[in-house]
């Protein structure tokens, strides 16, 4: 792989929108640089649905006798994510190693080609696909993603201290108002860790028309680039 950035969005807390984060980034980026996403959510992958390719199976090239899946392009990103490999009606119901296998496999069994950023969108939870993730990657950093509910916060707060055993940088949280509210109190995760932009509620994105809210990410896209550029 020739990837010149990795990073991933996480957090503990299911529902908070990662994976919308993670396609938003992505397409924020995707006019201007070469663009992949990793969906490391084995048992409920996100991404083909986002972008529609739901119905696409990726293909499998040969280079150096080992074969490899040719991941699906949409919106000039590349995108591998297990729900494009099982049929849409199938469960991966597996024990841990198979988990971290699959993601193992996505990771370096995917022809990437060359990337000026690899995002990693994290499932939920701070097991078994923590370990790999931060094991298999030289992540260069994590975006932590929550809603203004205290729950979302409590777990979110959960992953600052899972990524700092594993040694993987914080590089900023982003504040999804996932649902129509007032006014809230800002969010307080930790006074290192600095508050990237909050996404207003949308309908686009809550009917997931993510290619319609480009507007919205202006701010990822000035913070990334700068990642990307550093």
């Amino acid at each position: 792989m020739n990837i010149k950035k990795i990073i991933a969005i996480a957090s503990a807390k299911g529902g908070v929108g990662k994976s919308t984060i993670t396609a938003l980034s992505a397409l924020s980026l995707s006019n201007d640089f070469n663009i992949g996403i990793l969906d490391a959510d084995i048992y409920g992958p996100n991404q083909h649905i986002i972008f529609n390719i739901d119905n696409l199976k990726p293909e499998i090239v040969q280079k150096d006798s080992k074969k490899y899946l040719k991941p699906l392009v949409s919106n000039n990103i590349k995108i591998a994510s297990m729900g494009s490999i099982l049929d849409n009606d199938k469960a991966a119901v597996w024990r841990g190693p198979m988990l971290s296998g699959a993601i193992k496999q996505l990771i370096h069994s995917t022809d990437w080609g060359n990337l000026d950023l690899l995002i990693v969108d994290m499932p939920p939870g701070t097991g078994d696909a923590y370990l790999t993730v931060a094991g298999e990657l030289d992540l260069d950093g994590v975006i932590l993603v929550t809603t203004p509910n205290r729950l979302a916060i409590n777990d979110t707060i959960k992953s600052i201290h899972t990524f700092n055993k594993l040694n993987v940088p914080i590089l900023g949280f982003i504040e999804n108002m996932n649902f129509p509210s007032i006014a809230t109190e800002d969010i307080f995760l930790d006074k290192n860790i600095e508050r990237i932009t909050q996404i207003p509620f949308d309908e686009n994105i809550y009917n997931m028309s993510i290619t319609n809210t480009q507007n919205l990410s202006d701010e990822i896209k000035f913070f990334l680039t700068n990642i990307i550029n550093a």
